[in-house]
């Protein structure tokens, strides 16, 4: 039976401690282990006064030790307890204490000390040591040697360095994983380089991550350590995972280009770890590199792309000095047209958005922007709030505004979304293209550009059949003959759009699954964002009146693979018949309306190459604009009345090609079934 003060002392460190003591079973060893764990706990979880308070008292004990320990090295016999030690650690205690106050001594935190508070703790002992040996070196005090006032500073310093030193270690490494109640993950780096040195700084204030090693395809590392830390090759990597039980691979080699990155991040795909990279050198803006810098591996990662870099006097051709505005701003496509046009010094940009959120998000991003560049400080910034299927508004904005540049991005390019609510989507694709491309011919505009899609070839979707339409809306403008410059600008899906698959997957991921795509079998491109936009300025510049230009999108990726990948690169494994006892199964959940299994660029097959070479030129037949414009005049009658079986009917005669029924059959031919 446990006495009052056992109680007493039990209530103070919880009831997890009481339950334990309380297990006479456990050894005594056991049992005071768990004691002490407690009361480090309890410690740990006072407020910052109580810990501060703590380690003023323990730093005045180090100073009280350091002054007997001095004492007895100077006279060679150990020293009890004298006056001349009381009178030496009044003094100590009484210089210490405002010095270290000043120094900021007692403003550092405890679990993450590094050499900095080691150099405020040095900084602040130095100071002490001058009035100690200026009164007991100098001055002299009867009964104390002069030789301690330079040796109790010295064993001082010592202490309060070891003192740190295993706090650190109790609250960190300890009772930080203890704490959490998980395991610590074991962590190899991927680069012994500057980032991954600074990387592996940068764990040791991490206590769930223990650092086992380093990775490097340097051979003459091989074996060799960074500060105690072993250097693998990648050859080995397998039988180093296995033997260190490695739950973590953090690669750390931001100079790599796009196609080396594929080979690393690919290569690491079968191994039972969670992959995490740090981003390429040009977004590591200060140069430091923490753990706070680590992303997940994306999809770009594993596209292994090198951008080709842009032609400046294409980029600016077109915006440099005159007034630009984009449809849909805060989209996409959009938005990231809009930060790449204010960096190439345009007079105004108009912001025309029919979301008043999305509208207010990018207005901000690129006023910040703007703010943070003297250049730019002269460039306005104009956001409108309009619905480009009304023709009367878009008309007034043209007219008021007089852009140069027009880049239309405004479009519903949700699939499944557009085949559900036909009227709306035809509205807004098909009358806001043709309201727009009107009213900026009558405003003379210079250049107007559309954002097309890939679902616009041979589509299968209403989506892909109303961007068809757009496409001949402004071929047959320019072919009937304008001073307008129209073209437009084709390409697959780009990385991070509202609706991607990639954020779809993680999330997924994340939630413990299941995946689900539609079907094993299909394919698609995939860009980064900010090199479609950037390939859209540019393809604009060069039109002369009435191309598709298509954009060169790589390789066609296999979504069942790109799924794969994300949940081996997660650390976890696949369930299915051959792995009943995987972490995420991948359900197959079939077509949604109007999907494709393969997405094309090209109608025809004989693309021509332009002066950039991640853009082709085609050359597709069109409406004529006389006819295409008595189906466009039929087609808003039918929207006005929401004659759903009359617009899909002026849709399949706009567009002969559009195939509602086959869009199951067609398969990638790139890819083996």
């Amino acid at each position: 039976m446990p006495s009052r003060s056992g109680n007493l002392w039990l209530q103070l460190l919880g009831s997890d401690c009481e339950l334990d003591s309380m297990n006479i079973e456990k050894p005594w060893a056991t049992l005071l282990t768990d004691q002490v764990l407690a009361l480090l706990k309890f410690f740990a979880k006072l407020d910052r006064p109580y810990k501060r308070a703590l380690v003023i008292f323990i730093d005045l004990a180090a100073c009280t030790v350091a002054t007997w320990i001095a004492f007895s090295l100077r006279l060679g016999v150990w020293y009890s307890h004298t006056n001349a030690i009381v009178i030496f650690d009044l003094v100590a205690i009484a210089c210490w204490l405002p010095l270290a106050y000043v120094s900021g001594v007692y403003n550092t935190i405890f679990r993450i000390a590094g050499s900095g508070a080691m150099i405020t703790l040095a900084y602040a002992v130095g100071a002490f040591a001058l009035p100690i040996s200026g009164i007991f070196l100098f001055y002299g005090v009867a009964g104390i040697p002069r030789t301690i006032g330079l040796l109790q500073p010295l064993i001082f310093f010592m202490l309060l360095t070891l003192s740190r030193i295993v706090g650190r270690y109790i609250f960190t490494d300890i009772l930080g994983v203890r704490m959490s109640g998980q395991a610590p993950h074991r962590v190899l780096i991927y680069g012994a380089g500057s980032a991954g040195r600074q990387l592996a700084a940068s764990l040791q204030h991490e206590p769930r991550m223990v650092l086992v090693g380093f990775v490097d395809d340097d051979k003459q590392l091989k074996g060799q350590r960074i500060n105690r830390v072993d250097i693998f090759h990648p050859d080995n990597l397998e039988a180093v995972i296995d033997r260190r039980n490695i739950t973590d691979i953090l690669l750390a080699i931001p100079s790599l280009g796009a196609a080396e990155r594929k080979r690393v991040v690919r290569s690491l795909e079968h191994y039972p770890v969670h992959v995490q990279t740090l981003p390429g050198t040009l977004e590591i803006v200060d140069g430091n590199v923490s753990v706070s810098s680590l992303r997940e591996v994306e999809i770009g990662d594993l596209l292994g792309r090198d951008p080709v870099e842009p032609d400046e006097l294409l980029l600016r051709r077109t915006i440099a000095g005159k007034t630009v505005m984009v449809t849909g701003a805060g989209g996409s496509i959009g938005s990231e047209l809009c930060r790449q046009i204010l960096r190439l010094g345009p007079t105004k940009i108009i912001l025309a958005e029919v979301s008043e959120f999305n509208l207010y998000t990018i207005e901000a991003e690129i006023s910040a922007a703007r703010s943070e560049e003297p250049a730019l400080e002269q460039i306005a910034i104009v956001p409108e709030l309009i619905n480009i299927a009304q023709r009367d508004a878009v008309l007034r904005l043209m007219q008021r505004s007089r852009p140069d540049t027009v880049f239309h991005a405004a479009a519903y390019k949700h699939v499944p979304l557009v085949e559900a609510n036909v009227i709306s989507g035809a509205r807004n694709n098909i009358l806001g293209t043709y309201f727009t491309a009107l009213a900026a011919e009558q405003a003379e505009v210079a250049h107007f550009i559309l954002i097309s899609t890939d679902k616009a070839v041979r589509p299968t979707s209403v989506m892909g059949a109303t961007k068809r339409v757009c496409e001949m809306i402004l071929q047959a403008i320019s072919a009937r003959g304008s001073t307008t410059v129209f073209s437009m600008v084709r390409f697959g899906n780009v990385l991070g759009s509202s609706g991607s698959v990639v954020p779809h997957f993680l999330k997924q991921i994340r939630s413990g699954g299941p995946v689900t795509l539609t079907d094993r079998r299909i394919t698609r491109y995939f860009m980064t964002i900010p090199e479609a936009a950037a390939l859209v300025i540019q393809a604009g510049a060069m039109s002369v009146g009435g191309e598709v230009y298509v954009l060169d999108m790589g390789s066609s990726v296999r979504i069942l693979d790109l799924a794969t990948m994300m949940i081996r690169l997660s650390g976890m494994t696949i369930r299915d018949e051959t792995s009943p006892d995987g972490d995420i199964e991948i359900q197959e959940i079939g077509l949604r309306p109007g999907e494709k299994l393969y997405e094309e660029l090209l109608i025809g097959n004989d693309p021509k190459p332009t002066r950039h070479p991640r853009i082709m030129m085609a050359s597709e037949s069109f409406i004529p604009f006389e006819e295409l414009a008595s189906i466009l005049a039929m087609l808003e009658a039918a929207i006005k009345a929401g004659d759903m079986s009359e617009i899909m009917r002026l849709l399949a005669v706009s567009v002969p090609e559009y195939d509602r029924a086959n869009s199951t059959e067609r398969v990638d031919p790139q890819l083996p079934l």
